[in-house]
């Protein structure tokens, strides 16, 4: 698999502008439709080896997310895109589009067209907000349109939506590979990894191989444990292959870089604008879609339960406040329900030394074997 340096270069040696985009869920399926090859600028860890353009311009206790994504923009990737797009969520991302363009220009980059969206926060049950977001939907369509001289066709967005529905069902169908053991953790993150780099076609090539490339579920392992892993991004490869290694089986995730991204997308819509009305009312809970967070701890109470996991995983990213406002009640919560809660915070500096984390899984693994409740205990 290439690198994500090498796939995006690639990318933009092609026909089709690339657009860098942050955060997590943007209208992919909208870009697509209109020419261009959207890229979800996060995990960008593999590209990215230190951020010196970046501290420049941001605190030293932001998060390794928005650190790593204003370094590849400003410095290390800064020929790769041809557009970034932006949406309200995070207090450090919803204020990079100015410190990109002023750290681009320092650097002696390009200007680069920015596209932004406002996504109404609003919960449903205070105020109807869908007229709001139909227009942020129209007016970014206009905005594409005028920059790179295309035009929108609504039979386009429902083959682009086509392509990306079959993508998202590829994910889970690999997520339940793992929760049957025909496949390592570690692995599954380092294909999703990859595939996050590629145009959808070409994710969803990688995605059909390594699913036909896996054998059959194991006979049961007695040893195992099942557990749900939860967090912003994946954690490294090393904690993964720890966790493969100690005997868990990750049942299911929570996140964001992966189930939250691909467990949901509407079935029926009117237009692309009724599409994303639907698409962010119905998404899979998220701290950074602050209208979602009523929902979120009884749909990951949920998640543990229908995977029938023991214990849960919070691997926490660094200076996110957004996943550690909601985790002393979801805590609170799963051990209430009997499952066993291991909590770890890996950093941007965390990539070496990781074997500190061993002990904490293996210990954490005796704990739910011992019939305990208690991750930390």
């Amino acid at each position: 698999m290439e690198t994500p340096l090498q796939a995006m270069a690639r990318m933009k040696a092609g026909p089709r502008p690339v657009i860098g985009c942050l955060p997590l869920y943007p209208p992919l399926e909208l870009i697509h439709s209109m020419g261009l090859t959207p890229v979800v600028l996060w995990g960008l860890s593999d590209a990215v080896s230190g951020v010196p353009d970046a501290d420049r311009h941001l605190q030293n206790y932001v998060c390794s997310v928005a650190r790593r994504l204003a370094q590849f923009v400003i410095r290390d990737g800064k020929d790769l895109i041809d557009g970034l797009f932006f949406y309200n969520a995070g207090d450090t991302l919803r204020n990079l589009p100015e410190i990109l363009r002023e750290g681009r220009a320092l650097a002696g980059a390009s200007p680069l067209p920015m596209f932004r969206m406002h996504v109404p926060m609003t919960s449903p049950a205070q105020a109807d907000s869908s007229g709001y977001l139909k227009q942020e939907i129209e007016a970014l369509i206009c905005s594409l349109e005028k920059q790179y001289g295309v035009t929108f066709s609504e039979d386009r967005f429902a083959e682009s939506v086509f392509l990306y529905r079959r993508m998202r069902s590829l994910c889970l169908q690999l997520e339940q590979a793992v929760a049957e053991g025909r496949m390592g953790f570690a692995d599954f993150c380092r294909t999703l990894m990859a595939a996050n780099f590629l145009e959808v076609s070409e994710q969803i090539a990688l995605l059909a191989s390594t699913l036909d490339g896996l054998g059959s579920p194991p006979a049961t392992d007695d040893e195992s444990v099942r557990v749900v892993v939860s967090g912003i991004l994946p954690s490294p490869s090393a904690f993964c292959e720890m966790m493969d290694q100690a005997g868990f089986v990750v049942a299911g995730n929570d996140l964001a870089f992966m189930h939250r991204s691909y467990a949901h997308a509407p079935e029926t819509w009117a237009d692309a604008a009724d599409y994303y009305v639907k698409f962010y009312k119905s998404h899979f809970p998220c701290p950074t879609l602050l209208f979602s967070s009523d929902r979120r701890v009884d749909a990951i109470i949920d998640r543990v339960r229908q995977a029938g996991a023991k214990g849960f995983v919070f691997v926490g990213e660094k200076f996110c406040e957004y996943e550690y406002f909601d985790f002393p009640y979801l805590e609170k919560r799963l051990r209430d329900q009997g499952v066993a809660v291991l909590a770890v915070e890996i950093s941007m500096d965390d990539n070496v030394g990781m074997e500190t984390f061993r002990t904490r899984l293996e210990a954490f693994k005796e704990v739910i074997d011992g019939g305990g409740r208690n991750g930390d205990k």
